[in-house]
């Protein structure tokens, strides 16, 4: 047996049982394995790590473990100049179009009300969730940590919540995206683009009270679903606010 001993940094924290957070610690392992096959091993997904310094050097996944290193495994940066060093990916990893996974509709829902690209299938498998990030570089949303280690996909986050408006708080935070919300742009149903569509073009489609009431209105280009700016979309509004900058 091999030993090596490893620090995580900041959010790769919470793949880790309690008493290895945010310390130094061995682990022990066989042969001569990737450092990206240990990480994992450990717990982390590879695509939620961006730096990984082995005896002080930076190094890729691919880089052999042979005892007797030390490792420290850093999540993605957002501001901090690590230009110096070799980063993992040639792109930054938080790229504003995504995939939820199964269990993550809500959410799904929400992004597209913030304005963002996201895909979502209800009976996609975990296979067909992963090509389709590979093939059209999205980012996988997910709760299911073992979607992430899935070496096709190359862009990703665990989603640490469990309620709907707190994974998008979460979301926005973590991923800086605040200043790229733009809200009531795309389809909550399907993810297409909305456009301002003239009243008396949809007249026979609206009920009595709302044709009553309102009169500005967007309609998907797809799925051909009106909106107008009712009492949800009230309440809408006031959580996008506390989101945006």
């Amino acid at each position: 047996m091999n030993e090596a001993r490893f620090r995580f940094y900041e959010e790769l924290n919470d793949f880790l049982p309690s008493e290895r957070r945010r310390r130094e610690f061995p682990h022990a392992f066989r042969g001569t394995p990737s450092v990206k096959d240990v990480i994992e091993a450990l717990g982390a997904p590879h695509v939620e790590v961006d730096l990984i310094l082995v005896d002080g050097r930076s190094v890729d996944f691919a880089h052999i473990l042979r005892g007797g290193e030390r490792v420290a495994v850093y999540p993605v940066f957002e501001s901090l100049d690590v230009s110096p060093v070799q980063r993992l990916r040639d792109r930054p990893l938080r790229d504003p179009r995504f995939v939820c996974d199964v269990h993550l509709g809500k959410l799904a829902r929400r992004l597209r009300i913030l304005g963002f690209d996201t895909l979502y299938d209800g009976f996609a498998e975990d296979a067909a969730i992963a090509a389709q990030a590979s093939r059209e570089s999205r980012c996988v949303l997910t709760r299911d940590i073992g979607l992430l280690k899935r070496n096709e996909v190359q862009r990703g986050y665990w989603v640490r919540s469990t309620e709907v408006r707190e994974q998008i708080a979460e979301i926005v935070e973590r991923l800086d995206l605040a200043s790229r919300i733009t809200p009531f742009t795309r389809c909550a149903a399907c993810n297409a683009p909305v456009e301002p569509v003239e009243k008396a073009e949809i007249l026979s489609e609206l009920e009595p009270l709302t044709r009553q009431h309102y009169d500005e209105f967007h309609r998907c280009t797809a799925c051909r679903k009106i909106y107008w700016k009712g009492t949800h979309y009230r309440s809408l509004l006031s959580e996008i606010r506390h989101l945006m900058p």
